[in-house]
């Protein structure tokens, strides 16, 4: 019997608040100057989440949430702190000098 392989989805491991916020560290580690891998990430726990509960605590369609949260999508910083906010998350910033 030929083994059957399923691709790997990160959003099958994010259970937890926790979970979100480790995740969210390593790929702000790993981004760089890259904020599309951000973005995606951000879509990775939205579908981890209730995508629809979610966009209704963003203030915004299902469609438009899962469109800016898309490898083509291009949040503005707004949508990003909304989304962070309805996941339970509070940005901050910290001087690395």
């Amino acid at each position: 019997m030929a083994e059957r392989f399923t691709p790997y989805d990160s959003a099958d491991h994010i259970k937890s608040l926790e979970d979100i916020a480790y995740y969210l560290e390593a790929v702000l580690e790993e981004a760089g100057d890259d904020p599309a891998f951000i973005t995606h990430a951000l879509g990775v726990i939205a579908r981890a989440q209730n995508f629809s509960d979610l966009a209704r605590k963003v203030g915004m369609s299902r469609e438009g949430l899962y469109k800016s949260l898309s490898n083509n999508g291009n949040p503005s910083f707004a949508t990003i702190y909304k989304v962070a906010r309805a996941l339970g998350l509070k940005l901050e910033f910290h001087s690395v000098a």
